[in-house]
């Protein structure tokens, strides 16, 4: 099988069950979006240390796994699920439970929050922020594809949980690295220039 197809060289990709539709078709770009999501997650666990972050590492590796169910459902109509009479995986609440029971874990890791912390700290630590930023990104695309059109509404719920998993897990890297979080707090107009 080769890589390239050529049907995209039109401006428009296949869905599951062979619709056609825009590459700048909202749930094109929710695809997609998911798919960086991903990648970005990729690189967050090839920077891990994999002795002292091993539960991390298990837990980026398992959330990669369902960002493919999720890139999968929202590739597949569901009437042509039901024309193909082929099982597409779905995300389902359990998934959402999961994220839940790691984010309630890491609240008990670390101290509670007394303000908005800034981006960054390791680099590890700086691209979980980033990936949560690509993650709420993709929660933008999904609405976007929910406001016209049929999907499965706890693919909403992972990202809105996962978005807050990566929050907890930069948390959780800086503090085992220790380093220390940079509250950020609002200046007054004699810092303005600083």
């Amino acid at each position: 099988m080769r890589i390239y197809t050529k049907l995209g060289d039109e401006g428009e990709t296949q869905l599951f069950g062979g619709k056609q539709i825009s590459k700048t078709d909202p749930r094109a770009i929710a695809i997609g979006t998911v798919d960086e999501l991903n990648a970005s997650i990729g690189v967050v666990r090839t920077e891990l240390d994999s002795q002292r972050h091993a539960d991390l590492v298990e837990m980026l590796e398992q959330v990669q796994w369902d960002l493919f169910v999720v890139g999968g459902d929202l590739a597949t109509l569901e009437s042509a699920e039901s024309r193909s009479g082929f099982s597409v995986p779905r995300i389902t609440e359990d998934a959402v439970g999961g994220l839940e029971a790691r984010i309630d874990a890491f609240e008990e890791e670390l101290p509670p929050l007394k303000a908005f912390i800034l981006p960054g700290g390791t680099r590890v630590g700086a691209q979980l922020h980033v990936a949560r930023t690509v993650c709420r990104r993709a929660e933008r695309s999904v609405v976007a594809v929910a406001a016209s059109d049929t999907i499965n509404a706890t693919i909403l719920a992972y990202l809105n949980r996962l978005s807050d998993l990566l929050f907890m897990m930069a948390r959780v890297v800086n503090r085992r690295d220790g380093v220390d979080e940079v509250e950020w707090r609002p200046r007054d107009a004699s810092d303005a220039g600083a």
